[in-house]
């Protein structure tokens, strides 16, 4: 069972399901929260007869959403599913993620759709949305009203398991997306024809300057204005040409091309790693990131370890997303207010969905880590991919996670959770969900 009291006293607020007690909040401050419903209910003094959790010398964090995972299941089950990979979320305190639609098969009708959701509402441990394919194909308006969060990753060129779109294709979609009212995110990479035997060569095929003019070209083809994100930059100057929001992965914060042997493709990823310079670079636009997004893309051992231009690009990250950001909080490279902002309020209000935070009302969502880093090791982590390449590197994991006002981890113990599916704005119930 957890490790909490139960106190008894009287209170009017008969709602409440749980109390953190002496909360550090961001502002300095320490108070005690009050969970019910859901819902942050009070922050101040105690308020109701409920479970009590005592946070001293905790830092409590609004629970992350993770706005970029591949979730894998189906054929793919081997590399990951809906309940090893939401176990890995909620084991790193992310508590909502938004799948992405280059699945086998791609969710490109709302049949598709609708099965992807079922399988999550079947399986998954914590919240999530679903996004819709973005092709010649797909129709972008049944997607909208079959509950769709946002349109893409749209690949601007191929990637895993996704084709690149056409100018011109993109061009119109554009155009649907905004007159839906929705939100494009994009895959900005173009792809040159050098031979991809080594991370050097990957990094020099999929290039930072070709990163820039796929960046230029989206906002070209967007005549409409469509709201726009651009998910995983890696390099400055695409950040600094990009005028809609800016999603970054720890990956490309934490890891550079320099920290893998030349050959080795546990390093592969799209966008490639960068050199040492380079991540030096992006990582000095802290302040403009909108977003930190983990883009967890597991492959299993044996999928990795083939000739690097057979093995599969993609790497695992939605466990170690906060607790490498936290490691960097401790030392003093960033502030905590800032991975706050980008791994959880910044996040939430780009979807649209109730942030978690700590004003009444707030969704009750919160990850508690201890003031401890650890070097992070496969062995500790929830992936079926059953490997990181964040092997030794410092990070903060959380003790205890809640969800809903509930505590749905603690300790390496998983309790029972009651996740939500965050549709889109445009949803209309439809026969095939459950």
């Amino acid at each position: 069972m957890p490790l909490w009291l139960r106190e008894k006293e009287t209170t009017m607020d008969t709602r409440a399901t749980l109390i953190l007690c002496n909360v550090t909040l961001p502002t300095g401050r320490v108070a005690d929260i009050t969970l019910g419903d859901g819902k942050v209910t009070h922050v101040g003094a105690v308020r109701g007869m409920a479970d009590r959790i005592d946070c001293s010398g905790l830092l409590v964090l609004p629970a992350a959403v993770d706005i970029h995972v591949h979730m894998r299941g189906g054929s793919q089950s081997a590399k990951e599913d809906w309940k090893s990979g939401s176990m890995s979320a909620l084991a790193g305190g992310v508590t909502t993620v938004v799948d992405q639609p280059n699945t086998l098969p791609p969710v490109t009708n709302p049949s598709r759709f609708g099965d992807r959701v079922s399988d999550a509402l079947n399986n998954s441990l914590c919240n999530f949305a679903v996004n819709s394919s973005v092709t010649p194909d797909t129709h972008l308006p049944s997607m909208w009203e079959a509950g769709a969060m946002a349109f893409g990753e749209t690949f601007f060129a191929p990637s895993s398991y996704g084709d690149g779109i056409s100018d011109a294709a993109l061009s119109l979609a554009l155009k649907d997306i905004q007159s839906l009212g929705g939100l494009a995110t994009i895959h900005a990479e173009t792809v040159s024809d050098l031979t991809d035997t080594d991370l050097v060569l990957h990094d020099q095929v999929r290039s930072p300057v070709g990163e820039l003019q796929a960046v230029k070209a989206v906002q070209r083809l967007n005549t409409t204005g469509c709201r726009v994100h651009f998910c995983h930059l890696s390099t400055k100057r695409s950040i600094d040409a990009a005028a809609g929001s800016v999603e970054v992965t720890p990956h490309h914060l934490f890891l550079s091309l320099e920290d893998f042997e030349k050959n080795n493709p546990f390093g592969k990823v799209n966008p490639p790693l960068r050199t040492e310079k380079e991540r030096k670079h992006l990582l000095g636009k802290w302040d403009r990131i909108d977003i930190i997004a983990s883009d967890h893309a597991p492959h299993t051992l044996n999928d990795k370890a083939q000739e690097f231009s057979r093995a599969p690009s993609g790497i695992p990250g939605v466990e170690t997303l906060l607790p490498l950001l936290l490691a960097w909080v401790m030392n003093g490279k960033i502030s905590l207010h800032s991975v706050i902002q980008k791994t959880s309020r910044v996040p939430a209000e780009l979807l649209g969905i109730p942030p978690a935070g700590f004003k009444a009302g707030d969704r009750a969502d919160f990850a508690l880590f201890p003031k401890v880093p650890c070097p992070v090791t496969a062995e500790m982590l929830h992936s079926r991919c059953g490997w990181t390449p964040f092997e030794g590197h410092m990070a903060v994991f959380p003790t205890t996670v809640i969800m809903g006002g509930r505590v749905v981890y603690q300790d390496g113990e998983f309790f029972k959770s009651e996740p939500r599916w965050f549709s889109g704005k445009g949803y209309r119930r439809h026969h095939y969900y459950p």
